[in-house]
């Protein structure tokens, strides 16, 4: 947390590279999201977003704010939109923790996913626009932008798995029993093939930001997950909307999509493999069983976070406890996908 007493050492660090004057600065936390506290810094008449990691002890791998960094900074010219790198910092004596400042994008970030006070056809529209920014991610050149080693290519859902059920083991908190059973079943069931391109690991309606009055995504935000994988991984991260009820959390299970002019998940699908050439995706409910058991884990994580008392958002202990009943959605994916596949 940016605390009164460094907000000088903030205002000379920024002075020194260009962005701000010698006029007083204020910083304003956002709120919104569970990871790397975020504020806005004001300069004058100059805005900028600043991002960095949470005090106190930290997971392994968790908060990785320089991988943000690197891969909006490699994707600036590429037509994924995302907002301007201005300044990686990793002294610590300025804040006490490393950080970075990117341009502030005046935008609509939209939290709701059934688009309350819009159209049918307004909402149509953004659930289209979001699909072609995350195919038109996909398709990026890995190589060419400079991210041949920003992850290891192939083998993406085995070492996912590994990675999250290890961060569930090094938790001191009790995991769910359908928790338990997603890590023994998921790493017997990952489907034959391979792909591997840019992936966000986040994809989803609020890590957007809209332009102010047009359906035109301009700045795709938090990158922390983001790493290069399979793109299946991101679609269907993206679709346990369609699994999980608002009752629950923040999700459009259950809800009249078609008097809402939202996509069906079959028809958002279709969108997305239109875009990227694909005939047809196979394997749907194992990508949604590892999908929701990954988001449990992340969930449990913040819990964690929580009970440290280094948790990023004021409603980390209550988004912490929907990691267990996630996790039981995920556990009837796998069962379904067991079913199909007998």
């Amino acid at each position: 947390m940016i605390k009164s007493l460094t907000i000088p050492a903030l205002h000379d660090y920024l002075r020194q590279i260009g962005l701000c004057g010698s006029g007083p600065v204020s910083v304003t936390r956002l709120t919104g999201g569970q990871s790397n506290p975020t504020y806005r810094v004001a300069c004058a008449s100059q805005q900028y977003i600043l991002r960095m990691k949470p005090s106190g002890p930290l997971l392994p791998s968790a908060h990785a704010i320089d991988r943000e960094y690197r891969v909006m900074r490699a994707l600036a010219n590429t037509e994924v939109p995302v907002p301007k790198m201005l300044a990686y910092c990793e002294d610590s004596t300025v804040l006490g923790t490393a950080f970075y400042v990117m341009e502030f994008l005046d935008g609509r970030v939209l939290l709701d996913q059934t688009l309350p006070g819009m159209s049918p056809a307004e909402r149509g529209a953004i659930y289209s626009e979001m699909s072609r920014v995350l195919a038109t991610l996909h398709g990026v050149d890995y190589k060419a932008v400079g991210l041949e080693s920003f992850g290891k290519p192939g083998n993406y859902f085995t070492r996912q798995i590994q990675r999250w059920s290890r961060q569930l083991a090094e938790s001191s908190l009790p995991i769910s029993t359908s928790m338990q059973r997603l890590m023994e079943w998921l790493p017997e069931h990952v489907p034959p093939g391979d792909e591997s391109s840019v992936v966000h690991g986040d994809y989803r309606l609020d890590n957007l930001i809209f332009h102010p009055t047009q359906a035109r995504v301009i700045g795709v935000i938090d990158w922390e997950l983001s790493t290069l994988g399979h793109p299946l991984a991101d679609i269907s991260y993206q679709c346990m909307s369609w699994h999980i009820p608002p009752s629950l959390w923040r999700g459009i299970g259950g809800v009249n999509l078609g008097e809402l002019g939202l996509p069906s998940e079959a028809e958002y699908i279709q969108q997305y493999a239109r875009a990227t050439g694909r005939a047809s995706i196979a394997h749907w409910d194992f990508y949604m069983a590892y999908n929701l058991f990954r988001m449990s884990a992340i969930l449990h994580g913040i819990a964690q976070r929580a009970q440290a008392g280094n948790a990023a958002a004021a409603d980390a202990v209550s988004v912490g406890t929907k990691a267990a009943p996630l996790a039981d959605i995920g556990w009837q994916c796998a069962q379904r996908y067991a079913a199909e596949m007998a």
